[in-house]
């Protein structure tokens, strides 16, 4: 006599439900605790993997065929989840730029190097060299022309009257040269009669600017005046035609406003050199989210 087919299949099944249900009983999870044996620890009220779920799917399964009618159904495959929770909302965070590297070059030796530089003619009558000022790590690197009376008798780049006036800019938009900025020039030494510098002089002066910009690694450069834009940018175009947009330099973006000087001079300036400081706030606002947020917060 041919045994029933469902009276076997119940047989084998019945071998298979309890042979699952001591592995399942006597399963321990990932993190070593025990198993359905102490349900709180399996996971029912914690935590579970996707192949610990799977497992207790299917032997609810196998349950559920072999008490409903010995027969056993389709389903289909599961995909469950981890049950780690998600990862909690942090703060902004500032982007924060790379150290300055390079041990062999610092600020100290390439301003060593400028003071007794005598590349170019500006040497003979400079009273000081005017290397740079401000932060080590800057968000903006600020390049004037070059240095005036006063910043040849202190030594220091824009402290004049327009560098005053160029500190009040930088303030309106968050920046400053104690906090945020390098200030420098494309020539170190005053040119007579504050004469543009000729190429003869500004070339040798842009080695240690490159030099400067490397260690310095800032997030853009505010070129301030036509010269130090025309310089960098290799062009002879007048400012107006390219002040405030994003251009780049050594892969960091630029842009050029009108020097403060010319703004003393010419009021009417004053409102398209906002223009172009709020462009560049919103430039730095999505290039450091630090900058972002003490922008935000001081609205």
């Amino acid at each position: 006599m041919v045994p029933d087919r469902r009276v076997t299949y119940i047989i084998l099944k019945s071998r298979e439900f309890v042979n699952t249900l001591v592995k399942i009983l006597t399963l321990e999870n990932q993190a070593g605790r025990g198993g359905l044996a102490n349900p709180g620890n399996f996971g029912f009220n914690k935590g579970m993997t996707p192949e610990q779920k799977t497992q207790v799917a299917l032997f609810l399964d196998l349950a559920g065929d072999y008490l409903r009618d010995g027969y056993k159904q389709f389903r289909e495959e599961y995909r469950f989840s981890d049950d780690a929770p998600p990862p909690k909302p942090q703060p902004p965070q500032a982007v924060r730029r790379p150290e300055p590297s390079g041990p062999t070059d610092s600020l100290e030796k390439i301003a060593d190097e400028i003071r007794s530089c005598a590349k170019c003619a500006l040497h003979a009558a400079r009273t000081q060299t005017v290397p740079g000022e401000g932060v080590k790590r800057p968000l903006i690197f600020v390049v004037g022309e070059g240095p005036g009376a006063e910043e040849d008798a202190s030594g220091r780049p824009f402290v004049g009257k327009a560098g005053q006036l160029l500190d009040k800019m930088l303030r309106a938009v968050n920046l400053s040269r104690d906090r945020n900025c390098f200030i420098t020039n494309v020539v170190k030494c005053r040119p007579p009669d504050n004469r543009d510098p000729l190429p003869e002089e500004t070339g040798p002066c842009i080695e240690y600017l490159n030099r400067q910009l490397a260690r310095l690694k800032p997030a853009a450069i505010l070129c301030a005046g036509r010269i130090a834009a025309q310089t960098l940018l290799k062009t002879t175009e007048g400012i107006g035609k390219f002040r405030g947009i994003f251009t780049e330099y050594a892969t960091f973006p630029l842009m050029a406003i009108y020097h403060p000087s010319a703004l003393l001079r010419n009021e009417t300036l004053k409102r398209p050199t906002w223009e172009d400081l709020k462009a560049l706030r919103t430039k730095l606002m999505e290039l450091d989210e630090r900058y972002a947020l003490e922008i935000r917060e001081g609205d």
